[in-house]
């Protein structure tokens, strides 16, 4: 299953709606039966394989769009990602504030949580307008049928959002791999596992509370002379404070355990809290080189070998 990535306007305020949205759901719930896909999912070579696209915007899901979310201030969290969740005060209020941005976070919300063929519509008291936002991962099924999320639900829609976020804001097709809140493993194919053939990231935490979001190596850290707009999640150890609120925390086998097959990870541990993770798989030609020959987003010019000074793709500073 190939899922279309949502598209949105660019946001400048996605820095403090990510504040509100750190700050509104809290919750429990039942599994929910799975639909066919609608067209909102594109059907590729490995039909049964999530493929997601990283970023809520043409400009993609910035990192401070995390920070500014309102998960735990629009009431969703413990009245459901349901009709009846939309209609409350509560939402209708932290909708209002910034629509534009309001938006770009529920399509990534209803993407995570809402299995394929489901969707959630909504039209704002305040100017008349229609939105519809449509589910493909299905990673919360008991908060998308309308219970309050559940810790595990938290857990794992936060790390959703994680998966699909980085600093620079652009999209980068990326495999997503893991379990429901209920155990149910994402789907994938060998062939999803040998074309996202590069080990990228485990992300886990909870935007539903305080507890904090996180991202840690499933590869190897990236060399002096490479860079990708991934960072956040395949960090070099360097300029990571560009991710916040996620904080890089070096190495997923320090904190997470291997499902069976030693593909995905099924928990990760930190500060004493075991939390259901995501985990990411990115191709191998998403990671620049200094020195091959195009100067890319994440590099600059310079006098050296390095892509904070990649002279051979970007030239000498004027």
């Amino acid at each position: 299953m190939y899922v279309r990535p949502p598209h949105t306007p660019s946001l400048r305020s996605a820095f403090w709606l990510s504040l509100w949205f750190t700050t509104a759901l809290v919750g429990c719930g039942a599994p929910l039966t799975a639909e066919e896909p609608t067209d909102a999912v594109d059907v590729g070579q490995s039909t049964q394989a999530v493929l997601s696209t990283n970023g809520l915007s043409t400009n993609g899901l910035s990192t401070n769009g995390l920070s500014t979310n309102g998960l735990s201030t629009n009431g969703l969290s413990t009245n459901g990602l349901s009709t009846n969740g939309l209609s409350t005060n509560g939402f209708n209020t932290w909708f209002t504030a910034d629509p534009a941005a309001a938006d770009m976070v529920m399509r990534y919300v209803a993407q995570c949580s809402l299995a394929a063929g489901k969707e959630l519509v909504y039209q704002s008291p305040a100017s008349g307008a229609r939105y519809t936002w449509k589910g493909s991962l299905g990673l919360a099924p008991g908060w998308a049928g309308g219970a309050p999320a559940t810790a595990a639900e938290q857990q794992v829609v936060s790390a959703c959002l994680a998966a699909h976020a980085n600093k620079y804001g652009v999209h980068v097709n990326i495999s997503v791999l893991g379990r429901d809140a209920v155990g149910g493993a994402v789907p994938y194919t060998t062939d999803e596992l040998s074309t996202y053939s590069e080990r990228e990231a485990c992300f886990f935490g909870n935007l539903f509370t305080a507890e904090g979001l996180f991202a840690a190596n499933d590869g190897a850290y990236l060399d002096y002379d490479e860079s990708t707009v991934r960072t956040c999640g395949l960090s070099s150890w360097s300029d990571t404070a560009a991710c916040r609120p996620l904080t890089h925390v070096g190495a997923c086998r320090y904190y997470c355990t291997l499902d069976a097959t030693r593909t995905y990870y099924t928990r990760c541990t930190y500060n004493g809290v075991a939390y259901r993770p995501v985990t990411t798989r990115m191709q191998p030609q998403d990671v620049y080189r200094c020195g091959d020959g195009v100067c890319q987003l994440t590099e600059k010019c310079g006098s050296s070998n390095t892509a904070l000074s990649c002279a051979a793709d970007c030239g000498a500073c004027p």
